[in-house]
């Protein structure tokens, strides 16, 4: 059983509560997640302004020790980045945290244990939440001190909540363990969504009539053999390659398991021979040595972590991934500079480093000439 728990265990009642939560996530949530319920729950939470990377790497945790905090919950995009600067930033003396949140994404294995590790010091509670904007609350997650919890996994079902995994091409629900497919809901809970203003068909379309009888996430999921949750990501965030329906994010998370690798971005390209091909870029925590015998590396990396079906056809070295602000990775973009649709990327302007993309382009194109 791989399974995690901090070194100490302190209760949650009867101490003053203090929360960070980095808005990474739709400010459609903002108002009840990071608002309202807080104050209703008594508690304080801290405000500030800004990115995590400035004036410097450290700013979260500089906060969270200045103020004491004790519940920290962010998304795995910043996670990336803060991991990615390098462990020296992470010097602030943050004895009080007790929870460490995340949520927006799936969480990497290498990402959780980082997070775990080196800013909880084993000592606060990783609990990663799945939810939707529709859900209303979580759905699976970790209770902190009381779930045990594994890297990378949700854990398990919130109280009353009934997940099913349904196969995507039958539509029946698939059971037991060790089974993966489209995640759903059996039964309804109080917080949910009822419909979309102005446009319930398309609500009843979109979640409920998609697989009769079940609430339609939109997300691939796995349950492994103890009954954990594995959220893989969007259904559309799917390759398949000679019949294989991969998750991009279970191929990312492969990636960054080598040493080498900070960041990590799939997506699938049309192939004659098996219908999609894995294309990987990578950005690497140090670009000395960066070459053909390092792509074969990484390729062999996802071959071990999953299988020869899942290695990527081909692995470009990037200075960068294309990001938002809030360091949402743009896999569009990267999808669109593979088909060769450089002229409808859209707006760029909006990136936290629009320079990148030139880059990205540039060594495509070179990478392709070689061949």
């Amino acid at each position: 059983m791989d399974q995690t728990s901090p070194k100490k265990c302190p209760s949650a009642w009867g101490r003053r509560e203090l929360a960070v939560k980095a808005q990474t996530v739709s400010d459609r949530t903002l108002g009840t997640y990071v608002v309202y319920a807080p104050l209703l729950l008594g508690v304080t939470t801290v405000v500030f302004e800004g990115t995590p990377a400035y004036p410097n790497f450290s700013r979260y945790w500089d906060i969270i020790a200045k103020h004491e905090v004790t519940q920290f919950y962010v998304a795995p995009t910043a996670l990336r980045l803060l991991k990615r600067a390098g462990d020296e930033h992470v010097k602030a003396d943050m004895k009080h945290l007790r929870v460490l949140g995340s949520v927006g994404e799936p969480i990497a294995a290498e990402i959780w244990k980082w997070y775990f590790e080196t800013v909880g010091k084993e000592e606060a509670h990783v609990v990663d939440t799945y939810w939707q904007t529709e859900t209303g609350s979580n759905v699976i997650t970790p209770l902190a001190g009381v779930t045990p919890t594994k890297p990378g996994s949700a854990s398990l079902p919130f109280f009353g909540i009934e997940p099913a995994i349904i196969d995507p091409v039958s539509g029946d629900e698939i059971h037991g363990n060790d089974v993966e497919g489209v995640l759903a809901f059996k039964q309804p809970w109080p917080s949910m969504a009822r419909t979309v203003y102005g446009a319930h068909k398309r609500y009843m379309d979109t979640y409920l009539n998609v697989y009769k009888g079940y609430y339609f996430t939109g997300d691939g999921a796995g349950r492994d053999h103890e009954g954990f949750y594995w959220i893989r990501g969007r259904v559309d965030d799917v390759v398949n390659v000679s019949g294989h329906r991969l998750s991009t994010a279970e191929i990312e998370a492969a990636l960054l398991e080598h040493h080498s690798i900070a960041e990590a971005a799939v997506v699938g390209v049309a192939d004659e021979l098996t219908g999609q091909a894995v294309n990987a870029f990578v950005a690497l925590k140090d670009a000395t040595g960066a070459g053909d015998a390092l792509r074969k590396e990484f390729i062999m990396q996802v071959r071990k972590s999953i299988g020869p079906f899942a290695a990527p056809k081909a692995v470009f070295i990037v200075p960068d991934l294309p990001k938002t602000r809030s360091g949402k990775i743009m896999r569009r973009i990267l999808r669109k500079i593979l088909a060769g649709e450089e002229d409808q990327l859209g707006d760029i302007t909006t990136l936290s480093d629009p320079s990148i993309v030139e880059k990205i382009i540039n060594l495509v194109h070179e990478a392709k000439g070689k061949k």
